[in-house]
């Protein structure tokens, strides 16, 4: 369902019975508006006051709503490794404005409720977001602390850009993803990946006794962040001291290749194995095979780890821009400028995805995995790069659109924005392709 409606005809109900406010899984926090770092005065002041200070060492950095700034600004809290954009001149996209039709699309949400297009990028926290059709921008906007030039945190939509490099080298014969992850990194031998191939780690195809509970300290995913340098580390920590020490640790449970168990430690060792062969970190193969050949507007960075190791897995910062190049070179199967910068067969067999009977994703009904990318099968051909708090790149090749982004949402799991951001991409993809 979509249409054009005025704020007049749009009668939808409230989520919040405090003003300012909605609720996720029983607790309130403050909404969109009511949140906005700039507002709230988070890290304002020469110097800041105390209690508007945003440190990594407090622990509190990811708190909400103080991550409302964080997401903008991590370079000032962690370790990070540049990704150049190179010498050349940016490439630029072409403007066909179309803020007002946008703005006014109407849409139904996973609850059956009328959302306006703009209303709703404020009610899941949206930082920022660029929409491109047939390689034009058509709507851009920005909201709290994020600004055109300032890179924002992708979270796992880092893992897109990770698994398409991978799967560009399997198609180039560089790597082979029917190999053994020790024939490639013989130090994981005795580890849960010891007979997991290269294809079930980049599909996500693992048994791992490893959890992913993002609201559980006691998640393995925490002891991994700590690791990787992502929190910073309890009094008296004995633990992993680098981010590989970690993949050492991991045991396996199950069996691979089996059914998709969404792990972020597999994307770390896919990026070791990438990194082994090529010679080349994370962040240098981004500057060789992206940034530069897109002429990027600004230098990204990766969250490194003690040991100046990438965290491949969802350390990347980009700008919203950079991040909708990244998408339109996905829509246009790899080729940029005429050059070939992606395999066009890369891109293929991501949008053919996966055993949709290996997905039991509930929270994506239909939708299935292939090479770190989220595959929708829906009427507009989408693929998306997902990452926690809402970050979002959608790219669907029979609208000819691409949106890119980022968001601070208070809640890391994807289902409560899931239910308004879902339904509207495509109510936008099925306006822009008409």
């Amino acid at each position: 369902m979509s249409k054009i409606v005025t704020e007049i005809e749009l009668r939808a109900p409230l989520d919040n019975v405090e003003e300012g406010t909605l609720e996720f899984e029983g607790k309130r926090y403050l909404d969109g508006r009511a949140s906005d770092p700039r507002e709230l005065g988070w890290m304002c002041g020469a110097p800041p006051p105390e209690d508007r200070r945003v440190t990594f060492e407090s622990d509190t950095s990811f708190d909400f709503p103080q991550k409302r700034w964080s997401l903008s600004h991590m370079r000032e809290l962690v370790a990070t490794v540049n990704v150049w954009r190179g010498q050349g001149t940016p490439s630029q996209f072409e403007h066909s404005d179309k803020s007002a039709d946008i703005d006014a699309l109407a849409f139904a949400d996973g609850d059956g409720r009328i959302r306006r297009f703009d209303g709703a990028l404020l009610d899941t926290y949206a930082d920022g977001i660029v929409v491109l059709h047939r390689g034009r921008t058509v709507y851009e906007r920005y909201f709290g602390a994020l600004e055109p030039q300032l890179p924002h945190a992708c979270y796992s939509v880092t893992k897109s850009y990770a698994g398409t490099l991978t799967a560009a080298f399997v198609q180039e014969g560089v790597l082979d993803d029917s190999k053994m992850i020790p024939h490639y990194l013989p130090e994981l031998k005795g580890t849960a990946w010891e007979d997991a191939t290269l294809r079930q780690v980049m599909d996500m195809q693992t048994g791992l006794a490893h959890t992913e509970e993002y609201t559980d300290e006691r998640s393995d995913v925490w002891a991994y962040r700590i690791a990787s340098g992502r929190r910073p580390r309890p009094a008296g920590y004995l633990g992993a001291q680098t981010l590989c020490d970690y993949l050492r640790t991991v045991r396996k449970q199950g069996t691979h290749g089996e059914v998709f168990a969404y792990k972020t430690v597999n994307t770390e060792v896919m990026a070791w194995v990438m990194a082994c062969v090529t010679g080349r970190s994370f962040a240098q193969l981004l500057h060789e095979r992206l940034w530069a050949p897109l002429g990027c507007e600004e230098d990204g960075y990766v969250i490194v780890d003690p040991a100046g190791m990438p965290s491949a897995g969802g350390g990347l910062n980009a700008t919203l821009r950079d991040l909708a190049r990244f998408g339109e070179l996905i829509r246009r199967e790899g080729e940029w400028n005429g050059k070939q910068l992606i395999p066009a067969s890369v891109v293929h067999d991501v949008q053919r995805g996966g055993d949709p009977a290996k997905f039991p994703y509930k929270g994506l009904p239909g939708y299935s995995y292939r090479s770190m990318w989220w595959v929708s099968h829906n009427e507009l051909g989408a693929i998306e790069a997902r990452g926690q708090h809402a970050q979002r790149l959608y790219v669907a090749p029979k609208a000819e659109m691409v949106i890119a982004r980022f968001a601070s949402h208070p809640l890391a799991s994807a289902g409560h924005s899931d239910t308004i951001s879902v339904p509207q991409m495509l109510a936008l993809g099925r306006m822009l392709r008409e």
